[in-house]
């Protein structure tokens, strides 16, 4: 009989590939599903792109590459890097994985010994922490608010710090919650780094270009240079490329650690896909006109969703700086009764009561590690967002 690892015995599965997988089951029995639980954005990928990899195809670039990157796609990362975020890397310090999370796991498998912690702020991508147990290191957490707008805030980061810290993960903007630092709140968060030079910083850049109104963008390692040699910058094209089914993440950071990723990919993943190499070739070299249209649509999303979940009985919707979700909370709605005469004593009751009574799929807060709250993915029309919100404000108006 088959017993699983240890290791995979801590680890959780993913709840937003939960929350999908079981909206697309609803969907294939007949049953009238919107699902808001996927960060997958619904535009199609570029022209331009797809044409660069149906020539990569025809010009016979289909081989085994170099296990973390072509030499082409290493160049235009450090291109993008320098020319967004002014921060300037060789190809030796760039690596190229199938997926943003693979870059995350690889450098957590590279770096963790038992024992080992890393600061996760909380709510926080549903892979960080088990992606870090599995890597045999161990998760801290630090708790935000929607008062602090979800960011950390430093005396609470200090106070996680301790001697076993090897890695913060900061992610803006964020998924769950969509908040992004501003330059300053970076610069108050680098200076808590400064004071403890044994601790490495990974940023998940994933959203970068997904920013909205007179937002600006910045990453710590542009904010703080003397965290450069300590911080792996990570980013990918799946979202503002709208390259989800391509599988390329990427990350810049010091030569040791990226020799170190490529050493685990060298004996497990091998190279990501090379006409997906070459694909985002393209597209960090290519045109980049689509990415501020395709933000300004999000934007506009954000603004119906965001207006049509407050006016839902007991429900509040911060408005985030980025990213394309919403982090609504549900606590003045915990102890009521829904409609099948089940008590909402959790967001994840909420959850569940909403997708069997009116049909919406989405993901409870406690997979993000904050609660009482549910993400919301923007990331579709405005016919299926004024549906599925009138349909959480008719579940929340019949709650008792």
């Amino acid at each position: 009989m088959f017993a699983q690892s240890a290791a995979l015995a801590r680890v959780k599965p993913s709840a937003t590939l939960a929350a999908d997988a079981k909206a697309r089951e609803l969907k294939a029995a007949g049953k009238d599903v919107i699902s808001l639980a996927a960060g997958e954005p619904d535009f199609d990928t570029p022209e331009n792109i797809k044409q660069a990899a149906i020539k990569a195809i025809r010009d016979g670039k289909t081989k085994y590459t170099n296990v973390d990157g072509i030499p082409e796609l290493k160049e235009a990362i450090c291109g993008k890097f320098a020319r967004e975020n002014s921060l300037t890397y060789k190809p030796s310090q760039v690596n190229v994985s199938p997926g943003g999370k693979p870059v995350i796991y690889n450098a957590m498998v590279a770096s963790l010994n038992p024992g080992d912690e890393v600061v996760i702020p909380a709510p926080y991508w549903v892979s960080y922490p088990d992606m870090v147990l599995l890597a045999g290191g161990e998760p801290k957490f630090v708790k935000t608010s929607a008062e602090t707008g979800f960011k950390v805030q430093p005396a609470d980061l200090e106070a996680a710090i301790t001697p076993r810290t090897k890695w913060v993960l900061l992610n803006s903007p964020s998924n769950p919650s969509g908040a992004a630092y501003t330059r300053a709140e970076l610069r108050a968060v680098a200076d808590v780094l400064l004071r403890h030079p044994h601790v490495w910083i990974l940023t998940d850049d994933m959203y970068e270009h997904l920013v909205f109104g007179d937002f600006e963008f910045t990453t710590i390692a542009q904010v703080e240079p003397a965290l450069y040699e300590r911080t792996l910058t990570m980013n990918g094209v799946s979202k503002a490329y709208a390259m989800t089914g391509w599988r390329i993440g990427y990350a810049a950071g010091p030569e040791p650690l990226i020799k170190a990723m490529a050493k685990v990919m060298s004996q497990t993943t091998s190279n990501p896909s090379s006409i997906s190499q070459w694909a985002a070739v393209e597209a960090l070299n290519g045109t980049q006109e689509f990415i501020k249209p395709n933000a300004k649509l999000f934007e506009e999303r954000r603004g119906l969703v965001v207006s049509m979940l407050n006016q839902a009985n007991g429900m509040h919707c911060p408005t985030p700086e980025g990213a394309f979700y919403v982090y609504p909370s549900v606590a003045g709605l915990i102890g009521k009764k829904a409609p099948s005469g089940k008590t909402i004593c959790t967001d994840e009751d909420f959850c569940v009561e909403l997708l069997e009574s009116e049909g919406v799929s989405v993901v409870f807060g406690a997979a993000f590690g904050l609660s009482p709250f549910f993400r919301i993915s923007y990331a579709t029309s405005n016919a299926n967002l004024e549906d599925a919100c009138t349909r959480i404000q008719r579940f929340c108006g019949q709650l008792r």
